[in-house]
């Protein structure tokens, strides 16, 4: 995975990015989890810098198992 620049997100943002986080390992269905990993590509989308490669599914999921690690 390609080293990326943080992204600058709000402070609800970040909240809700460590909510989905719980809420992804907490969900059994694998399309659930895909549809949470897929609302936050989504939300994070908005926050990104247009001059950089654009974050994919399999980058979220590997945020969220990044989140998992440190707690």
């Amino acid at each position: 995975m390609m080293i990326r620049k943080p992204l600058d997100l709000p402070p609800a943002e970040a909240r809700a990015f460590v909510d989905a986080t719980n809420d992804y390992f907490a969900e059994d269905h694998p399309t659930e989890r895909d549809a949470i990993a897929a609302h936050q590509l989504s939300v994070l989308g908005q926050y990104e810098n247009p001059r950089e490669k654009a974050l994919r599914l399999s980058d979220i999921k590997a945020m969220f198992r990044q989140m998992r690690e440190k707690h």
